[in-house]
């Protein structure tokens, strides 16, 4: 997703509003939407700025989809018209051949009139968009694609718990996950005071339910914890400071920032964060808000690896599964862009 696309939209006056138009087509087993389930038919085109990209990153790695979904990543910046493959030799994504994302949404819908988004799933016998449906995706990717999963996966979205998780899910992407957004763009004073008191409220809430259990839904990772995790990791660096979300730092609550640092420090969370990307979108992107595009040095992010002692509270962090293997070598963070991981890592 983009904060500075058709996909969103401010008014001088009024709260930030976000489009959520997306392309609702899904990848299904049985293909009702004209896209099937088939290993290394789709590319999952991600940046690992976007915060609802990284939880695509994420799910697949967690749910060990490498071999069956192939990854495209674009730079941290981009223009008025689309994400690009600024990081790939010559800035063309080697399997689309593509120069800028839009060129996929344009080879489907050529008069396409919102915003370019990631993640995007792209088909790539035809090189054109299948879905940028982010919310949607994920929970596909832990449904319609376990029989490509790897052995030992975790179970993101487990049935029995759907329908609280699906509440809590909204709750949180309304207040917090969306919340930091409305604050950040808020057209008035007036609204940016009520997007600030639902975002605390909520924050100070999930503080007292993860007081006594380690995860949202109770002793293991499920889809719940991947959503609020990637608005965490961008707390301090971006949202508390360039948002105006500054009651407090993530690290000066100590629930959730324990809570933040324990999944960091899981396998498949924290080696997806890169916050050099991350600091280097908001900061460039949102010339409205950062008109001078001055990338702010701090904060020091080392501290992300210190002891969180969440383990006390007991629960397995994938349930009855096992964590991933290590990242492909492609899909590294470079060690420069965030604080370094065990070198087990």
């Amino acid at each position: 997703m983009s904060d500075t696309d058709t996909s969103t939209a401010e008014t001088d006056d009024r709260e930030f509003v976000r489009d959520t138009r997306y392309i609702t087509s899904r990848v299904t087993r049985d293909g009702r939407d004209g896209y099937p389930v088939e290993a290394g038919r789709y590319r999952l085109i991600a940046a690992r700025a976007c915060p609802w990209a990284n939880r695509a990153i994420i799910v697949r790695r967690l749910l060990g989809l490498e071999d069956a979904i192939s990854m495209g990543l674009c730079g941290p910046t981009h223009d008025e018209r689309s994400w690009t493959f600024d990081l790939d030799p010559g800035g063309v994504d080697p399997v689309l051949g593509y120069e800028r994302l839009q060129q996929a949404y344009f080879a489907r819908f050529p008069d396409y009139p919102r915003g370019i988004t990631v993640p995007a799933l792209v088909d790539v016998p035809s090189r054109a968009v299948a879905t940028n449906d982010y919310a949607q995706l994920t929970l596909d990717f832990s449904t319609e694609w376990a029989e490509f999963h790897r052995h030992g996966a975790p179970e993101l979205y487990p049935e029995r718990l759907r329908g609280e998780m699906d509440e809590l899910m909204v709750a949180v992407y309304r207040d917090v996950n969306n919340g930091v957004y409305r604050c950040g763009f808020a057209g008035s004073q007036r609204s940016y005071d009520h997007a600030y008191a639902r975002l605390w409220e909520r924050l100070d809430w999930l503080e007292n339910r993860l007081a006594d259990q380690r995860y949202l839904m109770g002793e293991a990772i499920t889809e719940a914890d991947v959503r609020l995790f990637t608005t965490l990791a961008r707390f301090d660096p971006v949202y508390h400071g360039h948002f105006k979300c500054n009651r407090q730092k993530l690290s000066e609550l100590p629930v959730l920032w324990a809570y933040a640092r324990d999944l960091f420090q899981t396998p498949g969370f924290g080696d997806t964060v890169d916050f050099a990307q991350i600091k280097r979108h908001y900061y460039v992107v949102h010339t409205g808000v950062n008109p001078t595009r001055i990338v702010p040095a701090g904060p020091d992010l080392a501290n992300w690896l210190s002891p969180h002692y969440r383990e006390q509270l007991g629960g397995r962090p994938f349930g009855d599964g096992t964590p991933p293997g290590a990242p492909r070598p492609a899909e590294i963070v470079p060690a420069e862009h965030w604080a370094p991981l065990p070198p087990a890592w």
